[in-house]
């Protein structure tokens, strides 16, 4: 049978129930709100769209759906921009099994007309349309997504093995602001696994050739260069300035103060570590999760941790290890998935095994604990050299 646009849009409204704008908002408001779906096109959405909204253009909407909402039970109101496209896309989602499926009336103009709160999305270049095309088709990133990462600021510490293939890839995700933290120049032995610096660059400041490639790779991306040593004179004034910290950084002095401040400030912190062919990555949130004095209160003597430089490791490991961080921050960044807090993440390169641990906090531990007796940065250069003002290394219970 054949049929006439208006005698399928007849059809299409015998089928499907219309919700009204003043209904929805007050669904809205108590919490029992639909979950929402836009159908129009980019250009359309540019002007507004409902807080909350998933943008699928009715072109794609078959093929996008499923991923979106794959529970078909669960109540979905449609709109368009003046609810006649949303008719249409809703009987198509009955057809797919969608069972509680509205269209609203009047769309996008009849719920601005009646001055209802909407949201502007953020603008994109065309550049940056095509730059991260790939991130707007994911449901859990799209335009609001990749706008959160424009806006993160990401600290750094140490532009070397991890360092490098974090800032790279965080740089290609589009993460706005990274501040990268190292006072060392690039030397030949760095390039087996140092990939962000090149044979051109050795003798360049760390930070000045991270800076260099990370340009290259996203002009978008504007990365700060702290050229210098993180101790407890600067640890606090340059974690506030950003959202997060990963520590890629080769030593205990280091890897302890960057976890005392962070739990000072409450700012999630990334660790990630690498000897010979094994590698570790865990991802602490300031007195939700264990910390790294939870596991180790204090650090232990250098003969007991020898760095990459006396033990050696493998160049592609910190590739894998960094990558692992670099995943963990841009969850966190856009609030999806589950980071591993509470967890460590072991890789053995050599088998190929990756192997995670529970952790669990310790009530007594010095600096997140219930009565903590480390309130105040500390240097470790010293303590760190002299075995004897070093205690064992204790493993919290996990």
């Amino acid at each position: 049978m054949t049929l006439s646009s208006r005698e399928l849009l007849d059809q299409a409204r015998r089928d499907v129930p219309e919700i009204s704008a003043q209904e929805l908002r007050e669904r809205q408001q108590a919490g029992r709100g639909p979950q929402v779906i836009d159908v129009r096109e980019p250009e359309e959405v540019a002007q507004g769209l409902l807080a909350g909204a998933v943008h699928i253009p009715r072109g794609f909407l078959e093929l996008r759906v499923e991923g979106a909402l794959p529970d078909r039970s669960a109540p979905i109101a449609v709109y368009c921009a003046s609810g006649v496209r949303s008719l249409l896309a809703a009987r198509t989602l009955r057809e797919m099994g969608y069972g509680d499926v509205a269209s609203l009336r009047g769309g996008f103009n009849g719920w601005k007309d009646q001055g209802l709160p909407y949201v502007v999305p953020p603008s994109f270049s065309s550049d940056q349309r095509e730059r991260y095309s790939r991130h707007f088709l994911l449901n859990e990133v799209g335009e609001a997504g990749q706008a959160r990462l424009l806006q993160a600021r990401v600290l750094i510490l140490g532009a070397g093995g991890l360092g490098a293939p974090v800032a790279y890839y965080l740089a290609a995700a589009g993460v706005g602001t990274i501040g990268l933290v190292d006072f060392d120049r690039v030397e030949l032995s760095n390039l087996q696994r140092q990939i962000i610096h090149t044979v051109d660059r050795i003798g360049a400041l760390k930070t000045e050739s991270a800076s260099r490639a990370l340009g290259a790779l996203n002009p978008d991306v504007k990365v700060v260069e702290h050229n210098l040593r993180l101790d407890s004179s600067n640890a606090e004034e340059l974690f506030s300035q950003y959202d997060l910290v990963i520590n890629g950084s080769d030593n205990f002095p280091t890897r302890y103060l960057a976890n005392d401040v962070a739990v000072f400030l409450r700012k999630p912190l990334i660790d990630g570590g690498v000897f010979r062919f094994e590698g570790q990555v865990t991802t602490m949130i300031p007195f939700t999760t264990p910390c790294y004095r939870c596991r180790y209160p204090a650090p232990p003597p250098p003969e007991e941790a020898p760095s990459c430089s006396e033990a050696g490791v493998l160049g592609v490991l910190p590739g894998l290890v960094g990558l692992v961080q670099a995943t963990e921050a841009v969850k966190l960044i856009l609030g999806i998935g589950e980071p591993l807090a509470g967890r460590l993440l072991h890789v053995d390169a050599l088998s190929m095994e990756f192997t995670q641990f529970r952790l669990r906090r310790d009530p007594e531990c010095p600096v997140c604990g219930e009565r903590p007796t480390i309130t105040a940065p500390i240097d470790y250069e010293g303590f760190c050299l002299n075995p004897n003002l070093a205690p064992e290394p204790v493993l919290a219970s996990a």
